[in-house]
Formats: C-alpha cells, structure tokens, sequence
C-alpha cells in the first residue's frame, strides 16, 4: 500500500487500485469491507501507472461520468432494434450479448467468452470456444441483421474480406471452420493440467483441435450470411463476388466428400446430411446473389451441382424405415440439425416429409421444449460421457414448428424455454435433464436461427 493506494506490480506493468472506503491488505490480499443501503453505491478503480505512486483520493464524479456515459452508449445501441414483439427484453438481451461477443478492431464474432466449461460435470466434453466459428458468426450476422444492427454485420463482412482467403491449399479446404479473433489460423489445441477446471471437471483446454476438421456446412453459412447482407445491408463488391465465386465452385467439386460434421464428431468421417443440406445453400444462394445482382457466374454448371445434391439428399437422405430424414446416409439416425432443413428453405416447412421427420423428432429427442441434438447411444461420437441438451436446437425447433403452422405448440415450447435462462436471461450452449446450465456460456440466444 502508498497511503491509501493499492500497488500491484510485474516486471513490465504497475496497477493501482483506489476506491471510496478504506481498503485494507497483506502480503497477498487486497480487501474493504463496508455495508451498502439501497441507493448507495461506492467506487473501485483500477489504473494502469507510469513513475512514482502517491496518495491520491478515487475519482467519484469521473467512476459517475464514465458509468453515465456506458449506459447512454447501450441504450443508442440498441435504440436501433427493429423487434416490437411482445418478447421485447429477452430479445433485446440476446441482442446485447452478440453485440458484447464482437471484437471491435477485427468485426470477428467469438462462438463464446469462455473456455473449458463441461458439457458434463467430471466429463471430458470440455473445449475452447473463444474463437470465430463461421457457422456461428453467420447466425448472429443473421440474427442481428433480422433486427436492425447492421454495423456490425458490416464489421464481420470487413473481417471475412480481411482474414479469410477463398484461396484453395488447405487439406479442408479453402476456409477454415474457426479463426482467431485477429485472424490467425494456429490453434493447436493443448491441456492446462494444473489447472483442476469447473467443479473438477478436467482437462482444462487451450486452442481447439476441430480447427483442422473438414466441415462442410460452414460453406453455406457464411454464404448465406453474405447473400442476406448483400440484400438487407448493402451490395457486396466486385472482389467478394470473385470470392463468393471461388467458393460456390469449390463448393460445386467437394460437395460430397464425407466430412465430420456439424457437431465436430470426433470418431470419423460420415456422409452428414446437415453438411450436403448446407452445401446445397451454399450454390443456392450464390445462385440467387448472382441473378438479383446480375453477376457473373457459371450458372449452368452451379444450377446442375445444386439440382443434383438435391435429388442426393431426397433419395439417401430419407429412412423409409424411420419414415424421417437422418443424420447420414444409410443411417436410420435421427439429428436436430435437421430443423435446418424449412429454415433453409430447402424443403416446404408443411411438406408431408419434413412433417413426418418432425414427429420423429419431436418424439425422440424432445423432453419439454428441450432439443438433445442425437442420440450418443446410436450414433456414438467418439467421445465418453453424456450431454445435455442443445439450447439452439429448442429455438430451432420452435420456429420449424411455426412455420409449419404449429403456432400454439411452438409458443409453449418458446416461453417454456425462457424458464430455462439464468437470471440474466442467457443460455449457456446446453441445459441439462434438471435445468442447470452446462458447456460454455453464453453461446447462443433466442434471435440466433
């Protein structure tokens, strides 16, 4: 302590802490104790020094200002939302967490803020989410587009074009599913072992091994993302149509490599539907970009790619036997993933196929609004332990449900869920059988599609 500041210091930085009670220490702690009524508020402030520390009051106006200032910025934010529901908080909260998982001096959109949170108390489903998911970050451009924001959908757009080269070399091909949020490709994925993680739950991981994995849906995604921003936002320019293009043709001769999947499987390579799903939205969209726009493209040959892996999912898709969509071909599986096929609009949301798959759904992997996204017992994963279940799959499912016109149904489901936020009214990435929050958090929301 200097008089009544708290000194921390390294070899290359000093911090000093102040606040507007006492602050007392040893050799390793800094505390204060005091008592708040309501309406009473005390200050701590944290500020980096250069030179000699001396004894100095904590800034209580300048705290005031600061925080004033915050609360002014957020409420201009989201100001912007388009949404007049009548689920206007919980959206706007969801809206204000895609807003926070944004890194402003790249646009990249993190999946989460956290790493090594269990799936599973005591299990190894424990990874590191800090990092740019394509398929995820597509969603929330998706999301927050649908609602106004369309800075930082802009801002994504700006990273894509920065860090994300179409440029073929890879061995999975020319986009990774996940990068840095500075852009960078390396993360070897590593365990901390002296570090015990939640609740004992070890290992503790840095860096995520799935970054080499061959996943064929983020094609899609990102394609997707960039049609309905070229469309809701603003035009594309004539250098990210040559990307688009170089990935829709890359699309059009990889198509229907096995890959592991939307659920980064660790035990093999598998013909996933979801995967030729988002292959087909992948053409599709760019198909759709290039005759609104009128831009070049090879149009009779994406047109044919895109006819044929649709005729491939219709025949080897679909399980007579489970009268249902599966999760792969010659499998009688079922996966949540497949909701994804109406929002898509691959498929007619009340065509009698998607109808049937979503009965099959809704009675194997549906315990009260909750959505587990397959059944590890019959399609086994690699990986030991069980799961709970997946928070985007219920919200997925609730819409498949509207659009088929189950409305009251997909209402109950819908506020059902709500029950199942924190106090905060966030979702970690999977609930579990008795509603505790499980996995990294906060991962999805209720805007994401």
């Amino acid at each position: 302590m200097v008089g009544d500041v708290a000194l921390f210091e390294s070899a290359d930085k000093s911090l000093a802490l102040t606040a507007t009670v006492p602050l007392e220490c040893d050799d390793v702690d800094v505390w204060a104790d005091f008592k708040l009524d309501e309406g009473e508020s005390e200050v701590f402030a944290l500020d980096q020094v250069d030179g000699e520390v001396t004894s100095r009051p904590c800034a209580r106006q300048e705290a005031e200002d600061e925080f004033a200032s915050t609360v002014a910025y957020w409420r201009r934010w989201v100001s912007q939302s388009r949404y007049r529901g009548r689920w206007r908080e919980m959206v706007h909260r969801s809206a204000l967490t895609l807003k926070l998982l944004t890194y402003a001096p790249t646009g990249a959109i993190v999946a989460a803020p956290t790493t090594s949170l269990p799936e599973q108390i005591g299990g190894e489903r424990n990874w590191d989410y800090r990092y740019v998911w394509i398929r995820d970050a597509a969603f929330c451009v998706y999301a927050l587009l649908r609602l106004g924001f369309s800075g930082e959908a802009e801002a994504f757009m700006k990273f894509v074009t920065r860090y994300i080269s179409p440029g073929d070399g890879n061995p999975s091909g020319p986009l990774q599913i996940m990068y840095g949020i500075d852009g960078r490709t390396e993360l070897t994925e590593r365990d901390i072992p002296h570090l015990e993680g939640h609740q004992k739950s070890a290992p503790v991981r840095v860096g995520n091994a799935a970054a080499d994995q061959l996943q064929l849906d983020i094609y899609g995604a990102l394609i997707d993302s960039i049609y309905l921003y070229d469309k809701w936002a603003q035009p594309i320019s004539s250098a990210q149509w040559d990307d688009v293009c170089a990935l829709v043709d890359w699309v059009c001769a990889n198509w229907d490599q096995p890959d592991e999947g939307v659920w980064e499987t660790r035990g093999g390579r598998k013909n996933f539907l979801y995967s030729r799903l988002m292959c087909w939205v992948a053409i599709e969209r760019g198909i759709r970009l290039a005759n609104r726009r009128g831009l070049p493209a090879d149009l009779p040959h994406w047109l044919k790619c895109r006819d044929t892996i649709y005729r491939r999912i219709m025949d080897r898709g679909w399980s007579v036997k489970r009268q249902a969509f599966v999760q792969y071909e010659g499998s009688d599986v079922l996966d949540a993933a497949l909701l994804m096929m109406p929002l898509a609009k691959f498929i007619a949301p009340t065509d009698p196929k998607w109808l049937s798959t979503l009965d099959a759904l809704t009675e194997e992997l549906v315990s009260d609004s909750l959505v587990y996204r397959y059944n590890p017992q019959a399609s086994p994963d690699g990986l030991r332990g069980d799961e709970g279940t997946f928070s985007i799959c219920s919200f997925w499912y609730v819409e498949a449900m509207v659009r088929a016109g189950r409305v009251d149904e997909a209402r109950l489901a819908f506020e059902k869920m709500l029950t199942y936020a924190n106090h905060l009214g966030l979702y970690a990435e999977e609930i579990g059988r008795t509603g505790e929050q499980q996995g990294n958090f906060p991962r999805r929301s209720p805007i994401s599609p």
